[in-house]
């Protein structure tokens, strides 16, 4: 009796199936876990009241600066907010990593937006993070400047010194105000042996793919700009 379905690959010698078949079987145990992580995520308690309003500079249909309030983001019939913090500080370079990201992302904001709210917040001035977005191809990410405000400080998106960090939050709306929900931590913990530290993994393809390769990750990492 085959041990989880009757499909075969053509070609395939007895001793691959028996190697597949050990692989399926981890592979079933990840989802599980993916699930167990994923409920243990949504059933955490409020986190702390947002420290304060923030007002980030945004651009309008007419490329004019406008003030856009945090407050301002959600959406009537949605209670969440997803910020990614974008590495691209003033005088910067925008970080590939980050960059790589987005670019998989952009394509999907349009789903994500008819289920939660998200955005993209950057250090750089809004009209150097919509250039940088123009150049990239991004038509879906809504970007914002946090160049006039502390939200990179406050919510970790730069360290002390102010060198811009990854950082992706979750803020949730109640009645009775604004709360943090969620940050993607694993950024902080250290990483295990021939591992970074994956806080977004599940967020990017560029990663799953090559993980389903025999060659995987490797020491590679993507650029800007593969001119």
């Amino acid at each position: 009796m085959p041990k989880f379905h009757d499909k075969t690959i053509p070609g395939e010698s007895a001793a691959y199936r028996d190697a597949r078949d050990n692989l399926l079987e981890a592979e079933l145990e990840l989802r599980r876990q993916v699930e167990t992580v994923a409920a243990l995520r949504r059933a955490l308690p409020p986190g702390g009241a947002l420290k304060e309003d923030y007002v980030f500079d945004e651009q309008d249909a007419s490329s004019n600066v406008t003030q856009t309030r945090l407050s301002e983001l959600f959406e009537d019939g949605k209670s969440s907010l997803v910020l990614y913090s974008l590495m691209y500080g003033p005088g910067d370079s925008p970080c590939p990593m980050c960059s790589a990201m987005l670019d998989g992302l952009d394509g999907n904001v349009p789903h994500i937006n008819d289920r939660t709210n998200i955005a993209v917040v950057g250090k750089a001035d809004i009209d150097t993070l919509q250039a940088f977005a123009a150049g990239r191809g991004w038509t879906n990410h809504r970007l914002l400047s946090s160049s006039n405000n502390r939200y990179n400080a406050d919510y970790w998106g730069e360290n002390a010194e102010g060198a811009q960090m990854p950082s992706l939050n979750v803020f949730t709306r109640a009645p009775d105000g604004i709360f943090h929900s969620y940050h993607t931590e694993t950024m902080f913990a250290s990483a295990e042996d021939g591992q970074d530290t994956r806080h977004i993994d599940m967020l990017w393809p560029l990663w799953n793919l090559l993980d389903l390769t025999p060659e995987g990750r490797g020491g590679w990492r993507p650029s800007v700009s593969y001119e």
